[in-house]
């Protein structure tokens, strides 16, 4: 019989975690739940408090978190010790994509209100494969160049095409994978090809020493220039060089959320700032505010530890809360206050339980057990078949 873990040792396992990165993840958790519930526009037409705080930032916070994590798991400040280390980790990566990637499917199939996002992060997962031996430098500089190149590529493969998303993904769209992959890397509404900025950047800040205060700070630091900068670009973009003119001169069109993508009439449309237009500028603001956000959350998690604690336990376990909130509004669906009072309530509840007995959230630990499975198994028959070698 395997002994209970108590109190005293899941505090050590989690002094083990970086709680700062989990708090973070507690704010993407909450800023998802709160656009997924709250209503985003008011009766005059006008932004919402969450929609102006946290839509497309919560996202994009995730993804970048998702990239930090695998980096995290993959060997940290140290990375990969060779290429049999790179195997064992590609293949528990393919085993939580193939996962997370079919729970997503079956989510939609729910009819929740929600654009589900769990298929598009497992394709993130399979996309990070060949970058895992990436230095910094590499990871970060590459960040740039795809903050810049994929929108531009994406504005070209769609050229002719819709703006903005078909319909969710769910498992019959497993029946034809060319267009799975196509709505899930260019036409959904978080398209991968652009999204990779984010997968660079969370490995690059996975890669570094998140337990030094400087690396908050300095994270913090740069995530406020980054994204004030991108909006000072964007309205010099549209106000002072012309873009705003040439798109028709209506300032609401620049902000109006775009689910994915933006329309391909004019390459204007990539200076907008809109939420999930995946244009450059929104790529860079994004990012900007995800690296303020996991900065302050790291100071936070030091500064107020009992916080830190409790919004720790919270993004500890993203995925099954966030598999819980799908399922409960597919259940009762709703826009008010009290629905989403009631999320967090749930969500802090389970899990402060499940901190407090010292388990994994149930999904994560499925995930964490198949995963594990498949590396050992992986991880033998490589030694079995090449010896020493395959350390090399």
């Amino acid at each position: 019989m395997t002994p209970a873990v108590t109190p005293v040792a899941a505090a050590r396992r989690t002094d083990r975690r970086i709680v700062g990165v989990d708090v973070a993840r507690a704010f993407a958790l909450i800023g998802m739940f709160s656009v997924h519930i709250l209503p985003t526009s008011g009766p005059d037409g006008s932004a919402t408090t969450a929609d102006v705080i946290a839509s497309g930032r919560s996202a994009a916070l995730f993804a970048v978190l998702a990239g930090a994590g695998i980096a995290l798991a993959t060997g940290g400040t140290h990375g990969l010790s060779g290429g049999r280390a790179h195997l064992v980790a590609a293949a528990g990566l393919v085993t939580r994509a193939v996962i997370v990637g079919v729970l997503g499917l079956l989510l939609v199939e729910l009819g929740t209100p929600v654009a589900v996002i769990l298929s598009y992060y497992a394709l993130l997962f399979v996309v990070a494969i060949p970058l895992l031996r990436l230095p910094v430098w590499a990871l970060a500089s590459l960040a740039v160049v795809w903050c810049v190149a994929a929108p531009v590529v994406s504005h070209l493969l769609r050229a002719g095409g819709r703006s903005g998303p078909s319909d969710q993904p769910g498992i019959g769209a497993l029946g034809d994978p060319v267009h799975l992959f196509v709505e899930l890397s260019l036409t959904g509404y978080y398209p991968v090809l652009p999204w990779i900025t984010y997968l660079l950047v969370g490995l690059a800040v996975g890669r570094i020493d998140l337990r030094q205060i400087r690396t908050a700070v300095g994270l913090l630091v740069t995530g406020v220039v980054l994204a004030v900068g991108a909006w000072v670009l964007s309205s010099v973009l549209l106000d002072l060089l012309g873009g705003a003119a040439a798109l028709g001169g209506d300032p609401s069109v620049f902000d109006e959320t775009r689910y994915g993508t933006t329309p391909t009439g004019s390459w204007w449309w990539l200076a907008v700032p809109a939420a999930h237009s995946s244009t450059p500028i929104d790529l860079a603001h994004t990012v900007g505010t995800a690296l303020a956000v996991l900065g302050a959350s790291l100071l936070l998690a030091r500064a107020v530890r009992p916080l830190g604690w409790l919004l720790g336990a919270i993004g500890a376990i993203p995925l099954t809360l966030y598999t819980a909130h799908v399922v409960g509004l597919a259940i009762n669906p709703g826009q008010d206050l009290e629905l989403l009072l009631w999320h967090l309530a749930a969500t802090t509840l389970v899990a402060v339980l499940i901190r407090l007995i010292g388990g994994r959230g149930p999904l994560e630990a499925v995930v964490a057990a198949a995963s594990r499975g498949v590396r050992r198994a992986v991880s033998a028959a490589t030694r079995s078949r090449d010896g020493p070698e395959a350390e090399r």
